[in-house]
């Protein structure tokens, strides 16, 4: 089936006064993010050098990862004509740099990297679903669902290879599940806090904590208990564990209630 483009989209239901103000923020963040792949994919193809089997997936990824970027940002100059995407974008890739001189993955294994790949895929599929589900204003809602379908096959794309590689460097089940954590970890790391400042922040000083804070309040405040459910049992898959049964539940019910205190809160705090 044909991937689709942004012709697809009916950009003439855009109606800005269903435009939610919280929702253009995290929308402007996510456009750089999304619209970096391409130094995603210079990484991606040093680490996997000579692997002819996912390297040309992984240039397709990193096309479709860019006009997730185009779409978005086309959106919000859409909602905001006074937004400067490519301004924006110009300042998140001088102030946060991916390795692109590394020839292995910071990982520390091609299967390691796989691992952390699913995660980042999961956390996408999920989030893009949360947004479409929250979202009112129509063209939004229905970039965020053809995202969310994406990054759901991104990730069965990653997953296929990574059991190709498991097979061959046999990463243990504590090692796929720290990987795993600590890739969930970073999921507060600069790149999302810069990607916000620079989007909306600009041109007040950096602060991390203070970016981070904001964007975490807006992200967390989507999504809802299906979400969570659902990411949970991707990422339990990817790193080897049952993903449904006692502990999915029960991490899914843990995360659910820190998400939406932890929203709570910064919102209370004005953050």
């Amino acid at each position: 089936m044909a991937h689709w483009t942004l012709d697809d989209i009916d950009w003439t239901a855009f109606d800005k006064a269903r435009v939610d103000p919280e929702l253009l923020r995290v929308a402007k963040a996510a456009a750089l993010v999304e619209h970096n792949g391409a130094d995603y994919a210079v990484y991606l193809n040093n680490v996997f050098a000579g692997d002819d089997a996912i390297r040309p997936a992984i240039d397709a990824w990193a096309l479709e990862e860019v006009q997730h970027g185009a779409a978005l940002a086309r959106w919000a100059t859409m909602a905001d004509p006074a937004w400067d995407f490519h301004a924006a974008f110009k300042r998140f890739t001088d102030g946060y740099k991916l390795p692109l001189d590394a020839e292995a993955s910071v990982r520390g294994s091609r299967t390691g990297e796989l691992i952390a790949r699913c995660i980042v895929e999961t956390g996408t599929s999920s989030y893009y679903a949360a947004l479409a589900d929250r979202a009112d204003e129509p063209v939004f809602e229905q970039i965020c669902r053809k995202i969310a379908a994406d990054e759901l096959r991104h990730y069965k794309l990653f997953y296929d290879h990574m059991r190709r590689y498991q097979g061959a460097e046999n990463l243990g089940r504590w090692g796929r599940v720290w990987t795993g954590i600590g890739r969930i970890a970073e999921s507060e790391d600069d790149e999302l806090a810069y990607a916000y400042y620079a989007a909306n922040l600009w041109p007040a000083a950096y602060d991390r904590k203070t970016s981070a804070r904001a964007y975490a309040r807006r992200a967390y405040s989507v999504y809802r208990r299906a979400h969570v459910e659902r990411g949970i049992g991707m990422a339990l898959k990817a790193v080897g564990l049952k993903p449904n049964g006692m502990l999915h539940r029960a991490l899914a019910a843990v995360a659910t209630r820190a998400m939406a205190l932890r929203a709570g809160a910064l919102a209370r705090a004005g953050a």
